[in-house]
């Protein structure tokens, strides 16, 4: 066989070998998140943590979204360290919940869970960083890489529950601590990318992205359309129990949901339109479902809205990531997904706060003011959606 012949079926391999990999990563990145969110907190009740601590405790990685977050990916990107940081902030988040769980001091607790935080939140945005950096170098789509985590969030959280039967609730935190090895384990695999860049000064472009207003249209678009599904996160269950419907149908109509998600992830690649025609249809779906919510409308209804989860979600996540990845250059791809995250984590922390007394006072109007802000952040991606062709060059493209 001759060599030419073999560049391709190497090259193949090499291909399927990242996609491979980056999928388990992310079935063990999210499926952590599956059981951090059920677990985390019935843990801290066991072990006789109070609510107001509880409170205070799970306000932690919110606010290092926005602060210690964009530090790291920036540190990261200078040192051209992508991988090496996601498997340092792996290791390090699993050692720091193996901590946690040794002790059961609030304030203790509060101090060694904000030092984990602050090496946990960043493992998303590094991740997605290193996967658009594979997807431009193997000619790859985010979507099917990304599905693996959306699948893994859910049937993680429904084992959580399934297993809260079996595992004595002061024991929980072992479970949450065994998934962060797992997925620190399981980073050491993921290949080095070959750094295409290395002529490239790492800061380059770098100070230009927040000086962008395409770039800002893309973070703000994104913060406006994911952050208005905060009030759907916090009070949807709540509001299902209020309406009489059973714990199982509660569990099915976010199950519902994540599998619209991952259905979207997987057919994905079919899509043609430009990213940014499909971030203002996920906008425009995003007003609608939360319209339609705001309605208190039957369940069979509601299970149709549900399925929309997909497309104000799903499409949201890849139309963003569509636009990073032809419009971002390589060089600053993590700090852009520091930047993106830290964005939506200010967006989603006051979308939050506000929330809280919006439904306390109008109940599921609450939901009119997600679908206000759904509209908005379609709205900014349809001023912004004639710039993009200039974008790259105007932050340099640093990838050729």
């Amino acid at each position: 066989m001759s060599s030419e012949s073999q560049i391709p079926i190497a090259a193949k391999v090499a291909s399927r070998r990242f996609a491979n990999r980056l999928a388990a990563f992310y079935a063990t990145l999210f499926g952590m998140t599956g059981v951090h969110l059920p677990f985390f907190t019935v843990w801290l009740k066991a072990i006789g943590i109070d609510a107001t601590w509880i409170g205070i405790i799970t306000a932690v990685p919110p606010v290092t979204r926005f602060t210690v977050l964009p530090l790291v990916t920036a540190a990261a990107e200078r040192r051209q360290m992508l991988r090496g940081a996601i498997i340092a902030t792996g290791f390090a988040t699993a050692f720091g919940f193996a901590v946690i769980g040794t002790q059961h001091q609030p304030f203790v607790l509060l101090a060694i869970y904000a030092l984990t935080c602050c090496v946990w939140t960043p493992m998303v945005p590094l991740t997605d960083a290193y996967a658009l950096r594979g997807v431009r170098q193997f000619g790859l789509s985010y979507g099917p890489l990304r599905l693996w985590g959306s699948a893994a969030f859910a049937v993680c959280a429904l084992l959580s529950g399934f297993l809260l039967r079996y595992v004595a609730e002061v024991d929980l935190i072992w479970i949450i601590t065994a998934v962060t090895v797992l997925g620190a384990l399981v980073g050491l695999t993921l290949r080095p990318l070959g750094r295409r860049v290395a002529a490239v000064t790492p800061a380059a472009g770098a100070p230009k992205l927040l000086r962008n207003p395409t770039f800002l249209a893309i973070i703000v678009s994104s913060a406006l359309i994911q952050g208005s599904h905060v009030a759907y996160y916090i009070f949807a269950s709540i509001a299902w129990q209020q309406a009489g419907f059973s714990g199982l149908t509660i569990a099915c109509l976010w199950v519902l949901g994540v599998i619209a998600e991952i259905v979207l992830f997987a057919a994905s690649p079919r899509f043609t339109l430009p990213s940014a025609v499909l971030v203002m249809i996920a906008a425009s779906s995003a007003a609608a479902r939360w319209a339609i919510t705001a309605q208190d409308p039957p369940l069979a209804v509601l299970a149709v809205v549900q399925l929309g989860h997909g497309l104000s979600f799903g499409l949201t996540q890849v139309g963003i990531m569509g636009l990073m990845v032809h419009h971002v250059p390589v060089h600053v791809m993590a700090r852009a997904q520091g930047y993106l995250t830290a964005c939506g984590g200010i967006v989603a922390s006051t979308t939050a706060i506000v929330s809280g007394m919006v439904y306390a006072r109008f109940g599921l109007g609450v939901y009119d003011m997600m679908a206000a802000m759904a509209a908005t952040g379609g709205l900014v991606m349809w001023l912004a959606r004639k710039r993009f062709i200039a974008f790259s060059s105007e932050v340099g493209t640093g990838s050729r």
